[in-house]
């Protein structure tokens, strides 16, 4: 194709920020549960209140098994991931314990953990990563303390793709009497999820967290979290659950103490639609599909000059991070924009540490994330906008 400043179609290439467009049978059901269900769940004893239950129970039961046939009642679903992960750290966490994270971690776990610290209730050590975000975990071995109670990690980088080495870390934790928090925002319907044991989640986590709207293609609204059974979390949040109305005390089940409050019934449709999707196209042909596509991109824009792709070479998350010499990563993402209708993300995306180590702590990167819905032609299209941003410039 040519590049040119006409008006040209919508590419959308920020998948990890949030996928679109989602699969239709997802827009269908989201659509279903607002316009005809419309009633809240757990709060009633209708027919539509009943079917907002059964949505609800549906959503927990797939999940349940996408994370490797856990416990459905141990699977939550708090509005988003940045919930769950606040919940997870300040419900689990006491006054003097020491917590284990990494330079490659978001800011939905870096942030809570700074906010305790900042006010002397935990201590924290971050270890640092290499020139593409990956934590060596001997690192984390080293930096154990006899009051350490967590190891926080992001499976899967934001900015780089690149996976951490989770089955390594639980038996780091767990051999020292800790426990292992996984954030999955970035590898949750990108990666099989298949448990160690009877009852444990992928890769001997402890406790889960990740959202509905990224790669498991469902709606915003819907978050994750799974608590390994004998884990006890003091409230975050406190409010109606539909039973007990007439005490001031929560209850005590896990998820009534977990999901206060009305749950988005259509975002869980969504959810459940999309989990359907995904295991009919099945989780390793999709994640295959994109990482050809990633894994295209960066091959194409190392082949020009001026430009640094940041990450692994061995793709797995579909994600390619990126700097053009003598531009801004912010002027390159508006350009693709008016050039070529290419919609990615620039900055520092939430990951406030990492940049340090990647060496782009002045402005970030430009981050393509592909889905299911892209194409090669996307791909040509961000590599020729760049290459002729490129010819430009050092014409």
């Amino acid at each position: 194709m040519s590049v040119t400043q006409a008006s040209a179609p919508r590419r959308y290439l920020d998948n990890a920020a949030t996928s679109w467009p989602k699969p239709e049978t997802v827009f269908r059901a989201w659509e279903q549960a607002a316009r005809t269900v419309g009633a809240a769940a757990g709060r009633g004893a209708y027919r539509e209140a009943l079917q907002a239950d059964a949505i609800c129970d549906g959503a927990r039961n797939k999940v349940a098994g996408l994370l490797g046939g856990v416990d459905p009642l141990r699977v939550a679903f708090p509005t988003g991931a940045t919930l769950a992960l606040n919940m997870a750290i300040h419900g689990l966490l006491k006054a003097g314990d020491h917590v284990i994270a990494t330079a490659s971690d978001h800011n939905a776990t870096l942030r809570p953990l700074h906010w305790l610290a900042a006010r002397g209730i935990i201590e924290t050590t971050i270890v640092p990563c290499d020139g593409v975000g990956r934590v060596d975990p001997d690192a984390v071995a080293n930096a154990w303390r006899p009051s350490t109670r967590l190891v926080v990690c992001s499976h899967a980088s934001n900015v780089t793709g690149v996976l951490q080495e989770i089955d390594a870390l639980a038996d780091i934790a767990h051999q020292r009497g800790g426990l292992l928090l996984l954030d999955a925002a970035q590898s949750l319907g990108q990666i099989s999820f298949v448990p160690r044991g009877l009852g444990e989640a992928a890769f001997g986590a402890d406790i889960v967290a990740a959202p509905s709207h990224k790669w498991l293609q469902g709606m915003t609204g819907a978050g994750i979290l799974w608590v390994r059974p004998g884990i006890d979390l003091e409230l975050l949040v406190q409010g109606g659950t539909g039973t007990s109305s007439n005490s001031l005390e929560m209850p005590d089940s896990f998820l009534e103490r977990m999901q206060p409050g009305t749950p988005d019934v259509p975002a869980l449709a969504g959810l459940s639609a999309a989990v359907d999707w995904l295991e009919s196209q099945t989780i390793e042909a999709i994640a295959a599909q994109c990482r050809t596509l990633a894994q295209g991109c960066a091959s194409q824009l190392r082949e020009i000059p001026s430009v640094r792709v940041i990450g692994p070479r061995d793709i797995v998350v579909p994600i390619v991070s990126f700097t053009v010499e003598g531009y801004d990563p912010a002027e390159i993402a508006a350009l693709l924009e008016q050039l070529a209708g290419v919609q990615v993300r620039s900055g520092f995306h939430c990951a406030a540490l990492v940049h340090d180590h990647l060496g782009t702590q002045f402005g970030g990167t430009v981050r393509v994330s592909f889905g299911p819905f892209n194409s090669i032609d996307d791909v040509d299209t961000v590599a020729e906008v760049i290459a002729t941003l490129v010819s430009t410039t050092s014409s």
